[in-house]
């Protein structure tokens, strides 16, 4: 078994209710707090190794949850998050506005259904589900970290724990830098230990959600 610590990016710049799958953006000074509370959390857990999505949200935070462990992430492509396509930038009311009938698809169904230029939620868990194939080949019987987004995250789970992913994002959350940890097997099948933890936060920020 391969122990996957799981971790959502931190808080970014853009405004929460804005799509920016692909939207390359920085953390904010929420983020940062965030990812170095999480940091000293984790700082005296064993890591064999630290992964994580090229976006720089996600770099960012693994960067901030590596330095203690004195590793550097590596990237993997397949840990990207959901790109919205023609959606990215906007706000969901401007979506609903602008393309009704598509937005009013994916909301019904956002396994199989994606933007006009983006993918669907079937595309992102094929890829994200390779790259965390090849992280537990490469990692049995150790503990590793891996960064990624909240979309790809809720999919990932809700395949390895054999849910309907077809309700993921009306049936699992992820918070800014939340830690999730699941023991997986080389056959994907998955043990759920922790989920959308932030207990880290502490003080104002336990109240944050996305």
């Amino acid at each position: 078994m391969t122990r996957l610590l799981l971790v959502r990016h931190a808080a970014t710049v853009l405004a929460d209710d804005r799509f920016a799958g692909s939207t390359d953006v920085l953390l904010g000074p929420e983020g940062r707090v965030q990812a170095e509370r999480l940091g000293t959390r984790l700082a005296t857990e064993t890591m064999a190794a630290v992964y994580c999505s090229p976006m720089r949200r996600t770099v960012e935070t693994a960067t901030v949850l590596a330095t203690p462990h004195a590793l550097t992430p590596q990237t993997l492509d397949g840990l990207r998050e959901i790109d919205h396509g023609r959606w990215e930038g906007l706000r969901r009311s401007e979506v609903e506005a602008l393309y009704p009938e598509e937005y009013a698809a994916w909301v019904h169904d956002p396994l199989t259904v994606g933007p006009t230029g983006g993918e669907s939620g079937q595309q992102v868990m094929a890829r994200a589900l390779a790259a965390v194939a090849e992280i537990v080949h490469q990692h049995a019987g150790q503990q590793v970290l891996v960064v990624s987004h909240k979309g790809t995250i809720r999919l990932v789970v809700a395949n390895l724990l054999g849910l309907d992913a077809r309700g993921y994002r009306d049936r699992l959350d992820q918070a800014p830098a939340s830690l999730n940890v699941l023991d997986v097997d080389d056959t994907l099948h998955a043990r759920l230990i922790l989920f959308n933890d932030v207990s880290h936060y502490g003080g104002s920020l336990l109240s944050h959600r996305v």
